[in-house]
């Protein structure tokens, strides 16, 4: 997929379609999505517990949390270096040693008896989730034609929706019959499992041109290649970072508003249980309508009904209404699967494209971040259902963004990016049309 540099001397260049399949998407049912079931699997399990053992080991509730905050933190510090990493020893390796380095942090989970040891951990299985999600990106991006990029990508979150839809259940049985430590020797076995089926599989991008450096040149540094594609990053790259936080904040204020009107425990992880199924069912119609007709057509919708749904919670206060909305929401987020990395690849130069990735992935996963901190700094001086309504106002306005910046940087239908057709100057690192 390599090409010569446009004629402004821009270092972005558009992938040219690849002839017929040039992989088959079928050979990459199990080198790409099989580590990402397995590590995801291995995730879910183990997810709902680090606050427990934090609360085992004698943290208090604030002190559990900011525990459970670490994995997020690690992903933040983690974004920028491993788009190093994968620009320097390419993404199979990166894959491979982002699941070692998990499963040591697991082990760690496991031996941990002191709250600094599992907060240790927690920190480095962020850090191993960023190299990961990055690797897998970028490996799919260079493997896959243009055409046919939402639908793998959109697949790729759908699998780790599964992943993560399963693990729960698999840490429930164990720990019922075991621990909340064999949870944690679990969740370490399957990524050993991942790195070991990454590690023996054919590395399925070459041949393909995917680019993870400059050869033959010297190696840039990912501030450099950020520098030069800051407008990117400042337009699209906020839209990503609005689609991140709503995700991020349907997951902590749906179980918040069941609470606060009184649902029981058992009645809130029926409904959350619900609208994940309902999110499981949806991320492949929603590549194949970002493939056939353009990014912007999942990108809004999706965003206007996460808004609707915002809006609409505090009108609600039975398990019935309550779960309507959380199916709803369900739907605006499993139609999306895949919409960020989607926009990222498009938009993401091919020299420099793990470079690139990772300060994508940090406007990302700054969006995860800010969204339930939104929540949680107007719950301080308002009621919680101010707090939807503000998120809900957020993200209608991020859908006005979006609308406004997706179809100047993505690809629309058969797989065309809009920026050489429109032949005009977008500025340094952004493209310039023939």
């Amino acid at each position: 997929m390599t090409g010569p540099e446009n004629s402004a001397g821009s270092s972005r260049t558009q992938p040219p379609e690849l002839p017929g399949e040039a992989v088959p998407w079928r050979s990459l049912v199990v080198p790409a999505y099989g580590p990402t079931v397995l590590v995801s699997i291995g995730q879910g399990a183990v997810l709902p517990l680090v606050a427990l053992t934090a609360r085992d080991l004698g943290a208090s509730v604030t002190v559990a949390a900011l525990i459970v905050a670490l994995t997020g933190v690690g992903q933040l510090l983690g974004d920028l270096p491993a788009g190093a990493l994968a620009a320097r020893i390419g993404e199979k390796r990166a894959l491979v040693a982002a699941c070692l380095l998990d499963a040591v942090a697991l082990a760690g989970a496991f031996l941990a008896r002191s709250l600094l040891l599992l907060a240790l951990a927690v920190l480095v299985t962020g850090l191993a989730g960023a190299v990961f999600s990055l690797a897998r990106q970028a490996y799919l991006t260079g493997a896959i034609p243009v055409r046919m990029r939402a639908r793998a990508l959109s697949t790729l979150g759908g699998t780790f929706r599964i992943g993560l839809f399963i693990g729960p259940f698999l840490g429930a049985a164990i720990v019922s019959r075991w621990d909340i430590g064999a949870a944690y020797a679990f969740a370490a076995v399957m990524s050993l499992a991942s790195a070991t089926l990454t590690a023996a599989l054919p590395d399925v991008t070459r041949g393909t041109g995917a680019v993870v450096g400059r050869p033959g040149g010297p190696q840039r540094s990912v501030f450099a290649v950020l520098a030069e594609h800051r407008r990117v990053l400042m337009s699209l790259g906020v839209g990503a970072l609005v689609i991140s936080g709503a995700r991020a904040t349907r997951q902590s204020i749906v179980p918040l508003w069941a609470e606060a009107s009184g649902l029981d425990a058992a009645t809130t992880s029926i409904i959350y249980g619900v609208s994940a199924g309902v999110d499981m069912l949806l991320f492949y119609p929603g590549g194949v309508i970002m493939d056939r007709f353009g990014r912007v057509f999942v990108a809004v919708p999706s965003m206007v009904v996460l808004g609707l749904g915002f809006l609409l919670l505090p009108l609600t206060s039975g398990p019935l209404g309550i779960g309507a909305v959380a199916c709803l929401m369900g739907l605006g987020n499993g139609i999306s699967a895949g919409i960020v990395m989607t926009l990222g690849a498009d938009a993401s130069p091919e020299a420099d494209r793990s470079r690139f990735l990772g300060g994508w992935r940090l406007c990302a996963d700054l969006g995860n971040a800010s969204g339930p901190l939104v929540v949680s700094a107007v719950s301080l001086v308002a009621p919680l259902a101010l707090a939807a309504v503000t998120m809900g106002v957020l993200t209608w306005a991020g859908s006005g963004w979006l609308a406004r910046w997706v179809p100047v940087y993505a690809a629309g239908p058969r797989g065309r990016l809009p920026w050489p057709r429109r032949g005009r100057r977008r500025g340094p690192g952004l493209g310039t049309g023939p």
